[in-house]
């Protein structure tokens, strides 16, 4: 009796919310769930395109570029675009974990691809070299970046700085198989470029210990790169010049 009067006095509405809430969440994470693993294989795809840069002479890059651009980035700025329009709906820190990582896996194909000199537009050709700021990244996804002022999709400054820890990762490996395919010219720029990225690292005040742990993890990167270089100049393979730069 006690049990049937308990029951009696909750609101049958109070159980109606929270059931229907309780739907909706699992209907918009299916949803999130469904877009993401699209936003993945095209990334995967990608990725699988990028991973031949290993095997390319730099001066046969620009086809293998073209298709990555049309066949890679192109599908995930679809997916990006589908992601946006679909979480603007809610609250942007409700959901954001769910696909974060992901969308740094799609910044750093579109780093990776710029720095290899994809990516030029007619205002501005491609350039080996070059790294792509957030903004440029931003402008590429057709989505905007660092929202501070409304509560909407972006891309964070965080996934920005995960994605160039994962590119200089990447770059350390050319840099060595460069050597292999006889450019050690590039090798020379790869380790440059990760030695000035990293101590442009050093003079950032990071307070997320994630992105502080990989960006310090990017040392190890800078040593491996290194390592290629000294071994080039013992070998009297580049100027002194150039391995000390």
């Amino acid at each position: 009796m006690a049990s049937e009067g308990a029951s009696g006095s909750i609101d049958p509405s109070i159980i109606a919310y929270l059931k229907a809430h309780g739907e909706e969440e699992l209907e918009v994470g299916d949803k999130l769930h469904h877009i993401v693993a699209g936003l993945n294989r095209h990334t995967s795809t990608c990725q699988g395109f990028l991973s031949r840069i290993h095997s390319t002479p730099s001066s046969r890059l620009p086809p293998l570029l073209e298709q990555v651009e049309n066949d890679g980035i192109k599908p995930e700025i679809q997916s990006i675009k589908e992601l946006a329009q679909f979480t603007s709906e809610f609250p942007y820190y409700k959901y954001n974990s769910k696909w974060s990582r992901s969308v740094q896996n799609v910044v750093a194909t579109i780093l990776l691809t710029g720095w290899l000199g994809g990516l030029g537009t007619e205002a501005r050709p491609g350039e080996l070299g070059r790294l792509l700021s957030l903004e440029e990244v931003g402008h590429i996804l057709e989505v905007p970046v660092n929202l501070k002022d409304r509560d909407a999709f972006h891309v964070t400054v965080e996934e920005y700085i995960l994605a160039l820890t994962d590119i200089t990762e990447e770059l350390s490996r050319l840099a060595m198989n460069s050597v292999t395919m006889g450019d050690i010219d590039l090798t020379v720029r790869i380790s440059s470029f990760i030695k000035d990225l990293f101590a442009g690292f050093q003079l950032l005040n990071l307070k997320n210990d994630v992105v502080r742990r990989r960006v310090d993890s990017v040392k190890y990167h800078v040593k491996k790169v290194e390592d290629v270089i000294y071994d080039l100049s013992l070998r009297n393979l580049i100027p002194k010049r150039e391995a000390n730069s």
